[in-house]
């Protein structure tokens, strides 16, 4: 086995890809990249029933958006099949698998007979050591490993620690159908043999494949790769995570406006830690990571603490760099199509002069987009019923006085216009607020905004004075 670490990411293309799927590629990606060493992809896509094109190019976008990337060309498992069979036929010349003539008929009865005696249903091994000149004419024969009879198996995990299985448990499994067809358990053996994989690292529900496919390893004489097996994901109520809990593919997170940057940073303490530490750079992450540190309990996903720090990444993100990752977001958020449509180099730089103010209301760029609407909003403005309620006939009052206050303002900026704001509520007995308020209200159709003042330096002169003026009207 090679000294460089090589991991691989083998999702089955049935779908997208899930949140404990990309933690998985997460994990295989940080540990590849903090030894200095590569991920692979391979696309686990032997289930023809339910393999789709659709799902394998879900699968591939979704990785490229968290920017989890692999090396090479992403591996068929399919189209090695080929390959698969010729180690299987191997496996019959070294005599350390056989074939099997076993009628389906025959099987049933031994499970059958395995569920009346109370054992768990078990191949009972009756073609192991019989000349194929016994084989019944017309049966295509299936070709089963010989697994060891006693003693066992011992898988050494990363994770799980040392973990033994009893070989009387393991019975001869099928390692190619009679078919022609390798079972799954046999083409993730001989895949990861020939791409090289040093370190295997997926979720706990593939340990008790570990033992399987260790005896394969064994038979073929090669190098058993580093195992770890982690643990699943559960909902934040303790449950196996579910769509009610975000057992969503990761289309779903960008469509509710995450940033890539802040899932993976979650995902990555989603069983994992170091000290304290919450917010931690992609750098950070690959120092860090170990996959020994990897906790052998469930972790809980929590939305609440995703939004939080979703939250934390946006606030302390360069305007700049936000603006680009929101309008090329836009076209996934539900409320991103007015603003795509309504872009253009004036509202682009109105977008960017409102991101401070903008960002620091927001925990998602949905959020954002929903605070950045107004710079959109066609005149005259709909107002909704909140903001509706503040511009009523003693607010329109209050109105016409700002807006004659605002006409009279030349050098227009955030700090000008407070001045003459708060000049004219000093004047008129008002608190600043009861002015604000309907200003807001005027100015974006909604009651919540970033600063009225930076609203009105963001919509400049001419629009804000035409805002105001439709409301007195």
């Amino acid at each position: 086995m090679s000294d460089k670490v090589i991991t691989r990411f083998a999702p089955s293309p049935t779908g997208y890809l899930h949140i404990g799927g990309a933690r998985t590629a997460l994990f295989n990606w940080l540990y590849a990249r903090h030894t200095n060493g590569t991920m692979l992809l391979r696309i686990e896509d032997t289930d023809r029933e339910r393999s789709t094109d659709a799902a394998t190019a879900a699968i591939l976008d979704g990785l490229t958006w968290l920017g989890l990337t692999w090396e090479g060309e992403p591996v068929s498992q399919f189209e090695r099949a080929p390959r698969h069979r010729e180690v299987a036929e191997d496996l019959v010349r070294m005599g350390k698998a056989y074939y099997c003539y076993a009628t389906p008929e025959e099987l049933n009865e031994m499970r059958e007979k395995a569920r009346a005696e109370g054992r768990p249903p078990r191949y009972d091994g009756r073609w192991r050591d019989r000349d194929a000149s016994e084989a019944p004419a017309g049966v295509k024969p299936a070709i089963r490993i010989k697994a060891p009879t006693e003693g066992e198996t011992v898988v050494n995990d990363s994770v799980q620690g040392e973990v033994r299985f009893p070989n009387k448990d393991l019975d001869d499994f099928i390692i190619l159908r009679s078919d022609g067809n390798p079972t799954y358990m046999h083409a993730v053996v001989v895949d990861d043999h020939d791409m090289g994989v040093t370190h295997i690292i997926r979720g706990d529900d593939h340990l008790t494949n570990a033992a399987r496919q260790t005896v394969i390893y064994n038979a073929m004489g090669w190098d058993v790769p580093q195992m770890a097996h982690i643990p699943l994901i559960h909902g934040s109520d303790g449950a196996k995570l579910s769509k009610r809990h975000g057992a969503l593919g990761v289309e779903a997170y960008r469509a509710m406006g995450y940033l890539p940057a802040a899932l993976l940073n979650y995902l990555a303490r989603l069983g994992w830690s170091h000290g304290d530490d919450e917010v931690m750079s992609m750098g950070d992450m690959i120092n860090w990571f170990d996959i020994v540190d990897v906790n052998k309990g469930a972790a809980r996903f929590d939305f609440q603490k995703l939004e939080a720090l979703n939250g934390v990444y946006m606030r302390k993100m360069d305007d700049a760099e936000l603006l680009d990752i929101f309008i090329a977001t836009l076209p996934y958020l539900e409320n991103g199509v007015p603003i795509l449509a309504g872009l253009n180099e004036k509202t682009k730089a109105q977008l960017l002069a409102a991101m401070p103010g903008l960002k620091e209301r927001a925990k998602t760029l949905v959020e954002l987009a929903d605070g950045a609407a107004f710079l959109f909003a066609q005149r005259p403005l709909v107002l909704d019923e909140k903001a509706a309620s503040l511009v009523g006939e003693k607010p329109r009052t209050v109105l016409s006085g700002a807006f004659d206050a605002l006409k009279g303002v030349n050098d227009w900026s955030a700090a000008s216009t407070e001045s003459a704001i708060r000049e004219f509520a000093t004047r008129s007995e008002l608190k600043l607020g009861a002015v604000a308020q309907p200003l807001r209200a005027a100015l974006t159709g909604r009651a919540t905004s970033p600063g009225v003042f930076d609203v009105l330096t963001v919509l400049g002169r001419e629009e804000s004075l035409a805002r105001i003026s439709d409301q007195i009207d």
